[in-house]
């Protein structure tokens, strides 16, 4: 009975581990993805320069990623960048002044909308970046790619 115990005990503690972090990458140029690691496989779409995505495995100047519908595709190694950046999933997020929810609106950011992170400041924000170049705090939940 006792080995049965602990068994179950060390079986259960596994599934109560944490998650390991999501590995987000961003793209450095407009980028093709593929349904497989090499250029002669078929073409899935193209993104746009600074589009978030998941890493998911590197392999041989290649890496298996998940865009933000969920979709899985191959994208070379060339083109990722090492900044990072958020796409906007909500239809309207607010980009605020502290990272508090009862702070001042300094704008609203369409669904879709890519900005860059400049850090993850605190439990369930991130400080961003828009192109021309305000910056806010926006709750992660928000957006994909944090």
């Amino acid at each position: 009975m006792k080995t049965t115990t602990a068994g179950l005990l060390v079986g259960l503690s596994t599934l109560a581990s944490p998650a390991l972090p999501l590995d987000f990458i961003t793209t450095s140029r407009p980028a093709v993805l593929f349904d497989a690691p090499s250029q002669a496989a078929k073409k899935v779409s193209v993104v746009s320069s600074g589009y978030p995505l998941e890493r998911i495995v590197s392999a041989e100047g290649w890496v298996k990623v998940r865009d933000d519908s969920g979709s899985l595709s191959w994208i070379e190694e060339s083109a990722i960048s090492n900044r990072r950046s958020a796409r906007i999933s909500v239809p309207i997020a607010l980009i605020l002044q502290k990272p508090v929810d009862n702070a001042v609106v300094l704008f609203r950011a369409a669904q879709g909308v890519t900005l860059d992170i400049l850090a993850i400041d605190a439990v369930g924000w991130a400080r961003v970046r828009l192109p021309e170049g305000k910056e806010g705090y926006l709750r992660s939940r928000d957006a994909w790619g944090l």
